[in-house]
């Protein structure tokens, strides 16, 4: 199925999920520049839109509506995603909007998004590039696929969970603290990731010794998360 069929699925289901304000906010504000998110950098990192939300309502610091132009929500972590063009956000904003924002920016943090404002011009001109970004950052969080699941064990799958939220390396002791589980399986589960080219381990300088074990991101994960 291709983006502008599966595009006009997608938006079809949120419309008919709406009343009032949010279904006119979602009529008037998937405008040109969201459009163009979605079929320049979103479908091509994704190739659907399941867990994508536009025009998601949030709540300000002062308790007032307003709308988000998608949020990504696959369960692991919360995107806040804002098509920005220089116009209306910058050249046509005085300083209470301008302000206003910026404190919008942060209430979405304090909420546990993590915000992302994609530049309407690089939508125009350079969006391989925004792709690239946004694939680099979306990766560690995309969900196992039933692929994923047949390739990985439980254990596995536990430890990819762990990597994926922990900067740097980590420690079979790390695994036994947080998945109470003996020190040998903890070893086992690592090095078996080691042989599928998941991680790769660190030695302690000057010795054999293994000191952590480091996550290797791939854009080939994109077949497997």
């Amino acid at each position: 199925m291709g983006f502008a069929e599966e595009h006009r699925r997608w938006l079809d289901y949120h419309l008919k999920q709406r009343k009032g304000e949010r279904l006119d906010r979602l009529k008037r504000g998937h405008g040109h520049g969201e459009q163009m998110f979605a079929e320049r950098v979103w479908w091509p990192i994704f190739g659907h839109f399941d867990h994508l939300h536009p025009e998601y309502e949030v709540s300000d610091w002062r308790g007032r509506p307003y709308f988000v132009d998608f949020v990504w929500n696959p369960g692991k972590v919360k995107f806040a995603i804002e098509v920005k063009g220089y116009g209306p956000h910058v050249q046509n904003s005085d300083r209470t909007k301008y302000r206003q924002e910026l404190n919008r920016e942060i209430c979405l943090q304090i909420a546990g998004y993590r915000v992302i404002a994609v530049p309407y011009d690089d939508l125009e001109t350079t969006p391989g590039l925004t792709i690239s970004l946004l694939r680099s950052l979306f990766m560690p969080y995309l969900t196992v696929s039933e692929e994923g699941k047949a390739h990985y064990s439980r254990l596995e799958r536990e430890i990819l969970q762990i990597a994926l939220r922990t900067e740097g390396g980590i420690r079979p002791a790390d695994l036994v603290q947080e998945l109470q589980i003996h020190p040998r399986t903890a070893v086992k589960g690592l090095r078996s990731l080691c042989d599928k080219g998941k991680f790769q381990p660190v030695m302690v300088n000057g010795s054999s010794r293994v000191n952590r074990y480091e996550y290797i991101h791939s854009i080939a994960d994109s077949h497997i998360w």
